[in-house]
């Protein structure tokens, strides 16, 4: 009996072993989703490593319990579903930003507004919108407009502004009325309560979409304003 035992587990092993052996080239292309060095999780190829070590190495005369071995199959099992849920899931993800990126593509040639402190004048003198929100009721209100160089070329004071959006228009000119050469300007809010305390401003800045990057692993608007903002940044886009 205990010879037929031992012949029977010698089966078993080669049985597993040659699975292990089939297995080897699938788990190396599939493995554990998403793992790699000291983060990889246990996979089929190494789970079936580690049954067949145990029971090349058990004591013939205490084999392993049938119950244990099917419960240690029954893993096995799980791990190949897993892994097969693991890879279509993938799969979907991979579809879904492929059809998530043909979306924000569609948005070239359309308006967009985003967050930014960023203006474009045209250097004819025609007004330009400058839209901003206060977190709060603020006392006094100053917007400077500066140039790329850094260069400050306008102030304008607002004086008391409620809490909420707002908006204020610039002619495009410098202090002295001069019409200021096209291209882009960088607008500075600075607001504040009776006694001195910061308001948390945010502004916001339009343009028309010029291209799309996926460099960076998400997407990110060119404005024809020279801004360059990740797709999170975008408030609302219009024909």
């Amino acid at each position: 009996i205990r010879r037929e035992t031992q012949l029977n587990w010698l089966t078993m092993i080669d049985a597993v072993t040659n699975i292990t052996n089939a297995t080897a080239s699938a788990a190396s292309s599939t493995g554990a989703t998403g793992a790699t060095g000291a983060e990889q999780e246990l996979g089929r190829d190494e789970f079936l490593k580690l049954l067949v070590a145990q029971l090349q190495n058990q004591d013939p005369l205490k084999p392993q319990d049938n119950a244990e071995f099917v419960a240690e199959l029954a893993q096995f099992s799980n791990l190949e579903q897993t892994i097969g849920i693991n890879d279509r899931l993938d799969a979907l993800s991979a579809q879904n930003q492929g059809l998530q990126n043909s979306q924000v593509v569609s948005m070239v040639g359309q308006t967009a507004t985003v967050r930014g402190a960023m203006v474009t004048a045209d250097g004819s003198g025609q007004p330009t919108t400058i839209p901003f929100s206060l977190d709060g009721a603020a006392e006094t209100v100053s917007v400077s407009i500066s140039n790329l160089a850094g260069t400050k070329v306008k102030t304008i004071e607002l004086g008391a502004r409620p809490q909420g959006a707002t908006s204020i228009t610039w002619q495009g000119t410098n202090e002295n009325g001069e019409v200021m050469p096209a291209g882009t300007y960088t607008v500075s809010v600075n607001a504040r309560t009776g006694d001195g305390s910061a308001v948390s401003v945010e502004q916001e800045t339009s343009g028309k979409v010029l291209a799309v990057s996926f460099e960076k692993g998400y997407p990110v608007l060119q404005l024809d304003s020279g801004a360059a903002v990740p797709i999170s940044d975008l408030l609302r886009v219009e024909e």
